[in-house]
């Protein structure tokens, strides 16, 4: 029966699931391919050429799809050629970290040399999710302080490449951050992403994030896994340096040395203190309900500008005009302004338009807030002349110490360490000399006059960051402060509330035009410091895209 049974299962018909769809027909006999004939692997070397014999592994070609280095790679040789024997951008161990970096991101996947000798003893190999987190997670605390798209990519190819994953690719767009890494061409790649959601303007925390940066990428230092996680702990887990009442007070003596730096006197000081001390705490206290930061400007920005309408009812002769503009320093928005426009110059277009969009919401914020209290003014017959209100004062020791004070101030905002105050003060006070001396003394143009002095402080601002090796933001943010357009901005919204909007829009655009140029002279600054300094890149340009085509 079983015998039976089996010669008519065997007579049943296949089903379609059971039969592939290249098999022969039943009664077709297949025909035998001879071995010659026979389909090789897309990866088999073309006949007649020899597999060549590679006597150890310091002479392995440098590929981008050869097995990872690993943690024993203390050995190996200086990589100075591609495959093909062609000259490679020769990476200098006394650069910095970020040049040498920048420079490799800037090459072509499979152009880029071997892992440097990795500065880890552990030989069981990288654990890959474990590094790619501790990237993502400093990355994350470089962009939402404030660092560009392209010095967090090289922070994250850094730490990556430390650790043996020189076969990775950052991404960075204005709030997601993606890395992948793919071991071989055979193996699959490992992804992940992080979503920036708060940004902050902590310095002190940028700087150590730097510093372990350094550590991390340094032969001197071996900072393991471990020890990696527990200093980024730390450094989340630190205090600001400054209490929030010494954010207050530097907030009104901010807005107080602007309005000296403009013309005004003690009583002017003391009234735009007050005036920004007021927007301070309403922006505070509107920030503690969770209203967006839209509304927040736009709520700092009405006490300074109800102070100076005060002042013109008052009928005293003084400036109105230097107390709202100084109160307009402390809520321009230079910081996202220069990383926006540095972002686009070096090709992260979308991140780039992210920023300037943010600013874009800021600066309409302000012009709301300063728009409706000037409004109300005039309807109660406020005497405010943008003719007759702003007036060049030659007074330069007056402005000088004036600027350096805003300076300061603007640099606790920042809260900046302690060390890096008084250099980034007089680096401020720099380039207010630099712009007066040929908007005023020479009456030139304001413009061109903020682009030059902005230059100067780009560029001391990157050499400074090279003799200390850290990030170039604690030099230069803070010390662009007297050159915000914040008069060009005042008289623009004021001439809109006594409709004349011709000549609003014109100083506006004026506004924007002097923040672009403060934003491309700091972005221009720190490319001459790289490109006349010791530079990682010799021989063949690293380009990262085409000439327009």
């Amino acid at each position: 029966m079983t015998e039976q049974h089996d010669t008519v299962e065997d007579r049943k018909p296949q089903s379609d699931e059971a039969r592939s769809a290249f098999a022969a027909p039943e009664g077709v006999e297949q025909p035998q391919v001879p071995e010659e004939d026979s389909p090789t692997s897309e990866f088999a070397l073309p006949a007649g050429l020899a597999t060549p014999v590679i006597e150890s592994p310091a002479e392995q070609p440098a590929s981008a799809f050869t097995t990872p280095s690993g943690y024993t790679a203390r050995d190996a040789p200086n990589p100075s050629t591609t495959t093909g024997s062609l000259p490679l951008v020769r990476l200098s161990k006394d650069a910095p970290w970020q040049d040498r970096m920048r420079t490799m991101l800037r090459m072509p996947v499979g152009d880029r040399p071997v892992a440097e000798p990795v500065q880890k003893s552990d030989d069981s190999g990288p654990a890959v999710p474990r590094v790619l987190d501790l990237t993502l997670r400093i990355g994350e605390l470089l962009l939402a302080g404030g660092e560009g798209a392209e010095d967090v990519e090289a922070a994250m190819f850094a730490i990556c490449r430390s650790y043996g994953l020189d076969r990775s690719e950052p991404t960075v767009t204005f709030t997601m951050l993606g890395i992948t890494y793919q071991p071989s061409l055979v193996d699959d790649p490992v992804t992940a992403n992080r979503t920036v959601r708060r940004r902050g303007t902590d310095y002190t925390r940028l700087a150590a994030v730097h510093r372990l940066v350094t550590d991390m990428t340094s032969e001197d230092h071996e900072v393991s896994l471990e020890e990696a996680y527990r200093r980024l702990a730390e450094i989340r887990r630190n205090r600001h340096p400054y209490p929030g009442w010494v954010l207050t007070t530097a907030c009104g003596i901010l807005a107080g040395a602007a309005s000296v730096l403009l013309g005004g006197g003690v009583t002017v000081f003391l009234v735009a203190a007050v005036g920004a001390v007021l927007g301070d705490r309403l922006a505070w206290l509107c920030a503690a309900r969770g209203l967006p930061e839209f509304y927040q400007f736009v709520v700092a920005a009405m006490p300074p500008a109800a102070m100076g309408v005060a002042l013109s009812l008052l009928s005293w002769n003084l400036r109105p005009s230097a107390v709202i503009t100084g109160g307009l320093f402390a809520l321009i928005p230079g910081r996202a302004l220069v990383a926006a426009v540095q972002d686009g110059l070096t090709g992260f277009y979308v991140t780039a338009s992210a920023r300037l969009l943010e600013v874009g919401y800021f600066f309409v914020a302000i012009v709301v807030g300063v728009l409706s209290v000037l409004y109300g003014g005039l309807q109660i017959h406020a005497e405010l002349n943008p003719e007759g209100t702003f007036q060049p004062i030659n007074r330069p020791i007056v402005q000088i110490l004036a600027s350096m004070v805003l300076c300061l101030t603007f640099a606790i905002l920042l809260q900046q360490d302690r060390s890096t105050v008084l250099i980034v003060s007089v680096n401020g006070g720099v380039a207010w000399v630099v712009y007066a001396a040929i908007a005023v003394t020479a009456k030139g143009s304001p413009i061109m006059a903020t682009a030059i002095a902005a230059g100067l402080v780009g560029l001391f601002g990157q050499l400074l960051s090279r003799y200390w090796n850290t990030s170039a933001l604690l030099y230069v943010t803070a010390a662009i402060g007297p050159l915000l357009p914040g008069s060009a901005t005042y008289f623009g919204v004021l001439s809109i509330a006594q409709n004349h909007l011709n000549t609003g829009v014109a100083s506006l655009a004026k506004a924007a035009a002097l923040a672009l140029a403060i934003a491309i002279g700091v972005n221009l600054g720190n490319e001459v410091a790289r490109l006349f300094l010791r530079s990682p890149g010799a021989g063949r340009a690293a380009a990262k895209r085409t000439r327009g085509f």
